[in-house]
C-alpha cells in the first residue's frame, strides 16, 4: 500500500509550500519538478522525485542522498570485504 508514501510526501510538501503561498498546488509542483531537473509531463512526475527533491532541497550539491548514505564506504577495500562477509558489523 502506498499510503505511507502519500503521508511522507504531504509532510515534506506542507512546509515547503508555505514558503510560496501565492502558488497553487499545480504551480508549486511544476516549480519543484523544474528544480529537480524533471523534463517530462507533470503527470509522469513520480513521488520518488518529489520526495527526494524535497528532502534534499536547500542542501549542498555534495551532500549524499538519504537512503544511499547508510551504505556509503569511503574505502573500496573495506566495502568489498564487508560485501563478501569477511568484515561483519
Amino acid at each position: 500500500m502506498k499510503t505511507h508514501r502519500v503521508n511522507e510526501l504531504i509532510e515534506l510538501l506542507q512546509p515547503a509550500w508555505q514558503q510560496d503561498p501565492d502558488l497553487n498546488l499545480i504551480q508549486f509542483l511544476q516549480k519543484l519538478a523544474q528544480e529537480a531537473g524533471f523534463q517530462g509531463n507533470l503527470a509522469d512526475l513520480s513521488d520518488d522525485i518529489l520526495i527526494y527533491h524535497l528532502k534534499m532541497r536547500g542542501s549542498a550539491n555534495t551532500e549524499q542522498i538519504p537512503g544511499l548514505k547508510k551504505d556509503y564506504e569511503e574505502d573500496f577495500k573495506t566495502a568489498l570485504l564487508r560485501a563478501r562477509g569477511v568484515i561483519k558489523d
